[in-house]
């Protein structure tokens, strides 16, 4: 959870606050933009998830896998999807916010 934080924190440095860098004129992404990035982490919490489910699995069928790994790897998957709902719940409240605000 720490890198998570770290890498938000590290995003103003790099980008800026109040940049519009992945923003075209026209309203569009561009490439690596906040599209870009959003779907690049949601395919590593993906993988992750992914990773998980086929320990469990192996484990579960008596193959030779060690239970830590199991746990960890279960737990590394819940975090991420735990992060993935926070992030998608701020989404949500700042469109809520946009789309409340007199024009």
């Amino acid at each position: 959870m720490n890198t998570v934080l770290g890498k938000a924190d590290g995003a103003d440095s790099v980008v800026g606050p109040g940049s519009t860098q992945g923003i075209s004129a026209a309203g569009r992404a561009e490439p690596g933009g906040f599209t870009s990035t959003l779907q690049t982490q949601l395919q590593k919490i993906n993988e992750i998830n992914a990773r998980a489910g086929k320990l469990t699995v192996a484990y579960e069928r008596g193959e030779e896998v060690d239970i830590a790994k199991v746990m960890l790897a279960r737990q590394e998957s819940s975090i991420a999807f735990e992060a993935t709902l926070q992030v998608r719940n701020k989404l949500l409240s700042a469109y809520k916010d946009i789309m409340s605000m007199p024009v």
